[in-house]
């Protein structure tokens, strides 16, 4: 089903939404996926109609997906990966983003958006959003490897991502959030261990 204005861009930006309203659609993309999540369970979790949706994001479905990975990915940058930029030690500071990594994604037990949002979904607009936010977490994580002194800091990072999000994965599909914990305790040997 078209959930689109007609005439209107997909990749509009919102112009009124707040933060908790970004909250609570991220929140139902991250649970459902595109597919799964209705303009009716978006409706409902924000407590607006669906007029007020459209006005606040005039691209409709797919601009509040962009608007949702977006806010995600500032959350992710401000939350998670800040402690990577801070002074100290290195180890302590991979250390504390892990802590972090594992509170946001409930010790393994929440689904991240960039999964659950492409799983039936091909829109530009929004693999360009995933893309650009998972573009940052490997930046983060390959300066962080960077300055270890690895030799590969990008594929330190890639193998790092590749280990949380596969874990995540696992935790999924298991019900065993084991190895998304053993992924998060290695994330300081991965990164910032010689």
């Amino acid at each position: 089903m078209n959930e689109e204005r007609p005439g209107s861009s997909p990749a509009s930006p919102a112009s009124s939404a707040s933060r908790e309203e970004l909250d609570q659609i991220l929140a139902v993309f991250r649970a459902h996926g595109w597919e799964g999540a209705s303009l009716s369970r978006l409706s409902a979790a924000t407590g607006l109609h669906r007029a007020s949706l459209y006005h606040r994001f005039p691209g409709g479905k797919t601009a509040m997906a962009v608007a949702a990975i977006r806010h995600a990915g500032q959350k992710f940058a401000d939350d998670v990966l800040a402690p990577l930029t801070e002074d100290g030690d290195l180890t302590e500071r991979v250390q504390r983003t892990g802590l972090r990594l594992a509170r946001f994604f409930g010790h393994g037990t929440r689904w991240c958006l960039s999964d659950t949002i492409t799983l039936a979904v091909d829109e530009p607009a929004i693999a360009a959003a995933v893309r650009d936010v998972v573009g940052g977490w490997i930046e983060a994580f390959a300066a962080a490897a960077a300055e270890a002194g690895h030799d590969a800091p990008r594929e330190r990072a890639i193998a790092a991502l590749v280990a949380i999000q596969g874990s995540l994965v696992v935790a999924r599909a298991t019900g065993d959030t084991r190895p998304f914990e053993d992924a998060i305790a290695s994330l300081d040997t991965t990164l910032a261990q010689p």
